[in-house]
């Protein structure tokens, strides 16, 4: 039985790794910004530090311009590198499906140990079947790693344009179920994650993994999340809530 593996993003700084490989984080996610800006020293230290542990480091470029993609590979050398577009509306995958499916082939050619995550959107529950998820799985699974499911909001745009991720709201769990059974690939459970659902969540689905961002951050005076800053109790809570339902269901 292959370990079940708990993701949490976004950590941006080497001390925060730290403290997360010592709750048991086996994917510690970063974020680039700017494909401009594209060198961050505290990224950089991030996964260096995730490099002297038994986790893994992942690293989402929020961009997809393929010279540039090559050059972040080289430079930070993460376990996994993890590409988030959004691939599809209403009944329709958009046309940048063909150039990512290219790029990811490029990437496994060019760098043969870094493994690839490819986000599935998914809409929100009632709506699923609206979005072609299974078909896009299809498409990508050649060239994939992993896939992760993140929710896909129809009524409005996306917090990061072009890009799914960090909505805080649930995905259809009955779709990303689909997904598991059809995957022949690891398939990690995302999309508003918590430490309150995520037990229901692994057990309805059955995933790989099980990933959160925004609902383990830390909160301002106003409740508001945090971005790259996380609340450690509420992580430890994730991951023990993940042991727990792993142990009580088949991987």
């Amino acid at each position: 039985m292959e370990k079940f593996i708990v993701q949490i993003y976004e950590i941006q700084t080497p001390e925060e790794a730290e403290k997360l490989i010592d709750i048991g984080v086996d994917h510690i996610g970063s974020v680039l910004l700017s494909e401009s800006e594209w060198k961050v020293s505290s990224v950089k230290e991030t996964i260096q530090a995730v490099a002297q542990s038994d986790s893994k480091s992942s690293l989402i470029p929020l961009f997809n311009t393929p010279e540039t993609i090559f050059r972040v590979l080289e430079y930070y050398q993460p376990d996994i590198v993890h590409f988030c577009e959004n691939l599809a509306d209403r009944n329709k995958i958009f046309d940048i499906t063909e150039k990512l499916i290219n790029l990811q082939k490029s990437v496994k050619e060019k760098f043969p140990k870094i493994r690839i995550m490819r986000s599935i959107p998914i809409a929100q529950k009632g709506m699923a079947e609206q979005i072609p998820s299974l078909e896009i799985a299809k498409m990508f699974e050649p060239c994939s790693d992993f896939f992760l499911t993140d929710t896909l909001i129809l009524s409005s745009g996306q917090p990061v344009e072009g890009f799914v991720g960090i909505t805080g709201k649930t995905c259809d769990w009955d779709m990303s179920a689909k997904l598991v059974k059809q995957s022949k690939i690891p398939v990690i459970l995302a999309g508003g994650l918590s430490p309150d659902n995520v037990r229901e969540g692994i057990l309805h689905t059955h995933p790989a993994g099980a990933d959160t961002c925004t609902a383990t951050n830390a909160r301002d005076d106003k409740g508001n999340p945090i971005r790259f800053k996380k609340d450690l109790a509420k992580v430890r809570q994730f991951v023990d809530e993940c042991r727990k339902a792993a142990a009580h269901s088949s991987f």
